[in-house]
């Protein structure tokens, strides 16, 4: 059985909270963000500042960013920002963490993981049979490939 495995690592800086993740995949990243309900992104190819609930420029930057009104009333920005090691840290304010928390966060990486599979498998030469979503939440994949 394989196993999607999560690591996070919290540090709290200035009121934004930064949590490393494993997501590499940009374009996965967007579509995984769209399926937890996250539409209006914007997308940078250089790291844009983030914004606090007063509109105010925070020190934070990111390539990827939810504007605070797409967030919630008296929200901060979201961001996801490209790290030298290739990866995505998800950046969130103390205030936002109440919504947009590890739980959040781990509907997020299994979207993710769902279409980080579906893209290896295919480049593999497998098709994609079925997918589903249990009761429980678990994403059941059923790859095939023909000899």
């Amino acid at each position: 059985m394989n196993q999607l495995i999560i690591e996070s690592k919290i540090k709290t800086m200035s009121h934004f909270t930064s949590i490393k993740t494993q997501i590499k995949d940009k374009e996965a990243l967007i579509k995984s963000l769209n399926d937890v309900g996250l539409k209006n992104l914007e997308i940078h190819e250089t790291a844009q500042s983030l914004y606090g609930y007063q509109g105010d420029v925070r020190p934070e930057t990111a390539e990827i960013i939810i504007r605070r009104k797409y967030v919630g009333s008296a929200s901060n920005n979201i961001g996801f920002k490209l790290q030298e090691d290739g990866q995505y840290q998800a950046i969130i304010s103390e205030y936002d963490r109440h919504r947009y928390n590890q739980n959040w966060l781990g509907k997020v990486m299994q979207r993710y993981g769902y279409y980080t599979l579906k893209a290896s498998a295919e480049e593999q030469g497998f098709t994609i049979e079925e997918d589903e979503v249990m009761e429980d939440g678990t994403v059941r994949v059923v790859v095939a490939r023909w000899a």
